[in-house]
């Protein structure tokens, strides 16, 4: 009956963890996956979680279902994170906006809803880009291309090049966009290369898809979100995919939200609807408990501000990794042709390195040094006890 089933190669990242585990090197650093690790190398707790958790636990109460959307609280977090708790926009009621499982249920739910009511449409993704974007997408038979993004020879963004792109596309296609930290290149546009862009795709008539990942990892939380902010601004509809897994280290709960940002309060109402309507066709309602959390925390001034600080707290901890590990580099390769600023210029968790795949395969094998094999680095597993390591691997297989 399922001769004929093709085999499944797995996920080259989360493959990447199985060998990363399996490998008996005592040295061994994992630099592939996504996930922010603490000083220690532990994926932490946040107190303000911690605080979150022991108020719902107290007392221990029933599970029901949750509405299709999620909880009403969660909605509003999305909402006042992603445009400000005083947008005009949410005043209006123009935002119709659902809990998800994680951000990729919010992609998931977003191209199903493009699928439905925009069949002519075509997404595209930039080049390189989070590799699930491009299967989640065409998951929902939606056709993808992509537009130019990195120059690996500069370490910089095609920016003129993806604006020539831009202005090509037909009416109503679709642009899977990072607002801010760039998966997996690092590398974000400016606040003015924004201001470009979204003109052209105001006069084109074109849907931006924000996926935002990682806010408060790149600048704050509210520069992080600029390019969002400033599509409304501009009158834009505008598709919203956040993820509280990074930012809250809620990773195993999958948290997110997909917010549509609408002309009017009667089509965001409309909109709503359909977006239950294919909650409903998939899972019926996201899951309580991380829900719960997010209501919690985002919703109170006190956990609010101890969660603001401690997201700042391990950006600044990436931060000060980047710069760690461009020192030593740029000391163990001093006598040779080597530019490592790209590393400080970079934000978020990922850095996009250059190697090759020949130099990531060798830093696996004579080394336990993990990373994925377009070269991205996960600059969070990075600590000071392992980043002299890590930064000798690089120079001893840059050296050739």
């Amino acid at each position: 009956m399922f001769a004929n089933i093709d085999y499944y190669a797995g996920d080259p990242i989360l493959g990447l963890m199985d060998k990363f585990v399996a490998d008996p090197n005592p040295n061994k650093v994992n630099l592939g996956i996504g996930i922010y690790y603490d000083e220690n190398g532990q994926l932490p707790v946040l107190d303000c979680v911690k605080t979150a958790e022991q108020r719902i636990a107290n007392p221990i109460a029933p599970r029901p279902y949750l509405p299709m959307a999620g909880l009403p609280g969660h909605r509003q977090a999305c909402q006042d994170l992603l445009f400000g708790k005083d947008a005009q926009i949410l005043q209006q009621g123009r935002v119709a906006t659902i809990a998800t499982l994680g951000g990729s249920g919010a992609l998931k739910v977003g191209a199903e809803f493009l699928h439905e009511w925009f069949p002519q449409s075509k997404c595209y993704v930039s080049d390189p880009t989070w590799s699930n974007h491009i299967a989640i997408f065409e998951g929902c038979d939606i056709e993808v291309g992509s537009y130019p993004y990195y120059d690996k020879a500069s370490s910089s963004i095609k920016f003129d090049e993806m604006i020539d792109f831009v202005k090509k596309l037909k009416k109503q296609d679709v642009l899977l966009l990072h607002p801010c930290c760039h998966n997996p290149t690092g590398m974000d546009l400016t606040q003015q290369q924004w201001d470009t862009l979204l003109e052209v795709i105001k006069q084109h008539e074109l849907i931006p898809f924000m996926d935002i990942a990682y806010q408060g990892f790149g600048e704050d939380m509210d520069s992080d979100a600029y390019a969002i902010r400033k599509a409304v601004d501009m009158g834009l509809p505008v598709f919203v995919s956040n993820s509280y897994s990074k930012n809250l280290s809620l990773y195993g709960e999958r948290v997110g939200g997909l917010s549509i940002v609408c002309p009017t309060a009667d089509e965001a109402e409309r909109v709503f609807g359909q977006l239950n309507f294919v909650v409903r066709r998939i899972y019926t309602s996201p899951p309580a408990h991380g829900g719960h959390v997010v209501d919690i925390v985002m919703n109170d001034d006190k956990l609010y501000q101890q969660w603001v600080n401690e997201v700042y707290s391990m950006r600044d901890r990436i931060k000060a990794m980047r710069l760690k590990l461009k020192s030593i580099l740029e000391t163990e390769l001093a006598d040779f042709d080597y530019n490592f600023d790209y590393i400080t210029r970079q934000n978020g968790m990922f850095s996009f390195t250059g190697l090759t795949t020949e130099q990531v395969e060798r830093l696996q094998s004579e080394f336990g040094v993990y990373l994925v094999s377009n070269s991205r680095m996960c600059m969070a597993g990075l600590n000071v006890n392992n980043v002299d390591y890590v930064a000798q691997a690089m120079a001893t297989v840059l050296k050739g």
